[in-house]
């Protein structure tokens, strides 16, 4: 077999790998080991870096010990030339990285054996204009690799970035899916269930008014109260799955929860931009999770909303002139509440920022890029 043959091969069994999934670590791990066993190399690795430079180890096949150790916390952790080239936008194209970091640092810590690898070849993953990260491969010993070589893994990398970007449209496509089956659903229990336990209040309340006997008015009256209490617990899960106005924005359904909150409300909008629904449902749990800690804990009646939506991002501000609290950024988030709205934002690379003392009030700013 001829090597621009066998190089056909192999690009067509990745292709295969990389068709069969859905789960990005599965599939980049699959096609991480079997890279190596169809090339030879030893040793590879595979960062997934967000457009904050941030580096994820995905997927990872026969490290040394000295990259391996205590869960491979030296790959997860701290910076490296490749990284820095990438984050830089100065690594385009398959190249050789002539001494690796991670394994120096390593050498100079004592951390562990090397097993003779010193050098690896580093190429971009990336399809069309986005970016996802690169992909490290290597052997001991081997300090260089060949024109032919790096033209293979491009052509291997060019095949991840495809997969990566086909696996993410197919995951929206599924939060969208998700999102838009809750919309029926709650659509259905507002229009069947919720109506249903409204008639079922009104016809009690109507027996109580028309009967003498009391034994009888109790009846009706338990059953009347069963009915508002489940007509209660059935409008705050319609509004869990999809507020009613969420459709005419998540400004309108926040405004409409404060006022069931007794919360007065200001709000100020700015900007024009289509917000993806994943986004947009994201604000909401946030700012339904803040109007919730102004009435339960600020001890004030007043918010203020500041919404914002530029072309590649969204910024949703929430604040009171409560009573405050002790909070510093170096400071451990103080509630459960706080925790999940910072790890939603957080879900999609967003940032958040808490500012609380006591006396001033307390501020929310969420920040969610798009």
């Amino acid at each position: 077999m001829t090597e621009e043959n066998k190089d056909i091969g192999i690009l067509k069994e990745i292709a295969e790998l990389l068709n069969e999934g859905t789960d990005t670590n599965a599939v980049l791990s699959g096609v991480l080991k079997r890279l190596l066993q169809v090339t030879g190399l030893q040793a590879g690795w595979i960062f997934l870096i967000d457009e904050h430079g941030n580096h994820q180890l995905a997927a990872d096949e026969s490290l040394p010990p000295a990259l391996a150790a205590n869960q491979n916390q030296r790959m997860c952790h701290g910076g490296c030339w490749c990284v820095n080239k990438y984050n830089t936008k100065k690594l385009t194209k398959a190249t050789n990285i002539m001494e690796c970091k991670r394994i120096e640092e390593a050498i100079e810590d004592y951390a562990g054996e090397t097993c003779g690898l010193t050098h690896h070849a580093t190429v971009p993953l990336g399809a069309g204009n986005e970016r996802f990260g690169i992909l490290n491969v290597g052997s001991p010993y081997k300090t260089h690799f060949k024109k032919d070589e790096l033209a293979l893994l491009e052509a291997v990398a060019y095949q991840i970035g495809t997969a990566l970007k086909r696996i993410n449209l197919t995951q929206k496509e599924q939060e969208n899916a998700l999102v838009t089956e809750r919309n029926r659903l709650a659509r259905e229990l507002h229009d069947s269930v919720n109506q249903l336990l409204f008639s079922l209040s009104l016809t009690a309340r109507a027996g109580v008014e028309m009967t003498e006997d009391q034994e009888v008015k109790q009846t009706f009256g338990y059953i009347q109260d069963l009915a508002q209490e489940a007509l209660g617990e059935m409008r705050a899960l319609i509004w869990q799955l999809r507020p009613l106005g969420l459709e005419n924005g998540v400004v309108s359904a926040l405004r409409s929860y404060a006022e069931i909150l007794g919360l007065s409300i200001k709000t100020k909008v700015t900007g024009a931009a289509s917000i993806p629904g994943t986004v947009e449902e994201a604000l909401w749990r946030i700012g339904q999770e803040a109007l919730a800690n102004c009435k339960k804990h600020a001890q004030t009646t007043e918010a203020n909303l500041l919404f914002h939506a530029a072309k590649d991002e969204v910024v949703m501000t929430i604040k009171d002139g409560g009573c405050g609290f002790h909070y510093g950024e170096n400071l451990e988030i103080p509630s459960l509440g706080l925790k999940n709205m910072k790890s939603r934002t957080v879900a999609l690379n967003g940032h958040f920022q808490l500012r609380s003392k006591p006396g001033n009030g307390t501020k929310i700013e969420i920040r969610i890029p798009y």
